[in-house]
């Protein structure tokens, strides 16, 4: 929200703060669900009244400003647990959008392998690498828990470490994509809860098969209750109808 000039000890000079810096433009406030508290009621105020008051001024400031919140935390829980204002919630919770985890859009890897790779070439003035064609199929048929982030990691690993120009399978540390887990749905008459060993999928296809098997369990376990049958299987409801449609199950 800025501050004025003698408003505390070091503040030699006003600053406008992000707000008003971004009047008329954008601002993204990233991981909005660790905000405190304090720091929501006057978020809340701001969006209101369309004003900033800067610490150590009695004036109040206009701003005009189209704000973007991103968080992974579940904010419609936390408001329930009174971990965040349902006031904000709902003065932010306009326009939805869900970015969905980099397993669930492996299409994407390949375009981030390439994004990446630029990056690190100009970043440290190198000659631009690639990954072979077997390298790329290891890198789409893992899971990916720490989402775009960890690919990052994984590729700067393997790029600083290996010193070919096309990046191969030895070159990237990732767990065993082979091993088998375990799965508690079960579609079949008393044996809800029982576990049964699936392979880790190893492709796209394979993927979405597997996905469209697990929706299928998920659907016949709850009695076809969709709202159920997406809990079952952890997908945002949204994201469950839209692969309904996709898989053609009615």
């Amino acid at each position: 929200f800025g501050h004025v000039r003698g408003a505390f000890t070091g503040s030699d000079r006003d600053r406008k703060g992000l707000f008003r810096e971004a009047t008329e433009g954008t601002i993204l406030l990233d991981e909005i669900g660790e905000m405190p508290q304090r720091m929501q009621a006057g978020l809340l105020r701001v969006l209101q009244e369309k004003v900033v008051r800067p610490v150590g001024s009695a004036r109040e400031e206009p701003v005009d400003t189209r704000v973007i919140a991103a968080t992974h935390r579940d904010l419609g829980r936390m408001v329930e647990q009174s971990a965040f204002r349902e006031d904000l919630y709902y003065r932010l919770n306009v326009i939805l959008v869900r970015v969905p985890p980099l397993r669930e859009r492996l299409d994407d890897v390949p375009v981030l392998i390439d994004h990446f790779l630029g990056i690190f070439a100009a970043r440290y003035s190198r000659e631009r690498r690639s990954v072979s064609r077997a390298a790329l199929k290891r890198l789409m048929a893992f899971h990916w828990p720490g989402n775009v982030r960890q690919l990052e990691n994984v590729l700067l690993n393997a790029w600083v470490l290996s010193d070919r120009r096309e990046l191969e399978i030895e070159d990237f540390e990732l767990p065993d994509t082979t091993r088998r887990v375990a799965e508690t749905v079960d579609a079949r008459p008393g044996r809800a809860g029982q576990s049964a060993e699936r392979p880790v999928v190893t492709s796209l296809d394979s993927h979405r098969a597997t996905e469209r098997e697990r929706i299928l369990e998920a659907l016949a376990a709850s009695n076809w209750n969709r709202v159920k049958a997406a809990k079952l299987v952890g997908m945002p409801r949204r994201t469950f109808y839209r692969r309904l449609k996709e898989y053609g199950i009615q």
